[in-house]
């Protein structure tokens, strides 16, 4: 699934390719993809005439901003934005349709159609699910070592279970996590109000710097993650223990192992992150 950094080169690549450009018609071929309106013809009506202003991302969803709308847009784990020529092929795993008065088309392709659109009036996106529920953005003013540790004591979770449900800071999904707990050193499997404050501070150090660096490369081609403009990822050639299993620590020189920890494949170095911390 991509997150935050995959969505953040998507926004990126969007904006150089759909900004100013009018929408003449959509066409949806699998409605489950729309979750609001329920009526799908209400989604297609409501977007004719619209113009793309802007586009921005909040965790992992992207928000395309209309002159009159917001479409929040979740990739799942497979989804891809795409700009075509109106009559260019397409292969069955296009579902929906974004075509602009200028001849070309905004097209959503998603093998396992798990992606999710939802339409709101401008200014009411944050208001509701998916967006209401939703942590601070890792590189907002917001999120301090300090609101970290507050959050952290408030619950008695492994501490990767409460970094994967986007509540205590947004866009940290399997890889990231594994990532930036390996680097702060912390067992995945200690409890969250069993870190230490020094402990915290050094995780939301490891939770920006991994990001930010994540950002900086396009993102981790893990699967058949590309951009909007088919270009893959590479922070995966800076992954530390994600899809290591064992090949040696870069730091000990300790087999990485991978186990299971909150239903989610986890990859650890045993002698770097120790479960008595």
């Amino acid at each position: 699934m991509p997150e935050l950094p995959e969505v953040e080169t998507v926004r990126r690549t969007l904006i150089e390719l759909v900004i100013g450009k009018t929408i003449e018609h959509v066409k949806i071929l699998w409605p489950n993809i729309i979750k609001r309106p329920v009526e799908v013809q209400q989604f297609q009506d409501a977007l004719v005439g619209q113009t793309i202003r802007d586009v921005g991302r909040r965790g992992k969803f992207l928000k395309i901003f209309l002159d009159d709308y917001v479409l929040v847009s979740h990739l799942r784990m497979e989804g891809k934005y795409g700009l075509h020529q109106n009559e260019e092929p397409y292969d069955k795993h296009t579902h929906v349709f974004f075509r602009f008065t200028d001849g070309t088309e905004l097209r959503y392709r998603d093998v396992r159609k798990f992606g999710t659109m939802h339409l709101f009036k401008k200014g009411e996106e944050e208001l509701s699910l998916p967006l209401s529920h939703l942590g601070p953005e890792p590189f907002s003013q917001e999120f301090t070592p300090e609101m970290l540790y507050r959050q952290l004591q408030k619950t008695n979770r492994k501490i990767k279970a409460v970094l994967l449900d986007q509540k205590a800071v947004v866009g940290l999904g399997n890889i990231y996590v594994d990532e930036a707990l390996f680097r702060a050193g912390i067992h995945p499997e200690r409890l969250a109000n069993q870190l230490r404050e020094e402990e915290v501070t050094n995780l939301h150090r490891e939770i920006v710097d991994t990001l930010t660096e994540a950002v900086e490369k396009g993102g981790s081609t893990i699967r058949t993650y590309v951009n909007t403009q088919g270009q893959i990822g590479m922070f995966q050639l800076q992954l530390f223990v994600y899809g290591k299993k064992g090949e040696p620590c870069g730091r000990c020189g300790t087999a990485i192992e991978k186990t299971v920890v909150s239903g989610r494949g986890t990859h650890i170095c045993p002698k770097c992150q120790r479960r008595d911390g």
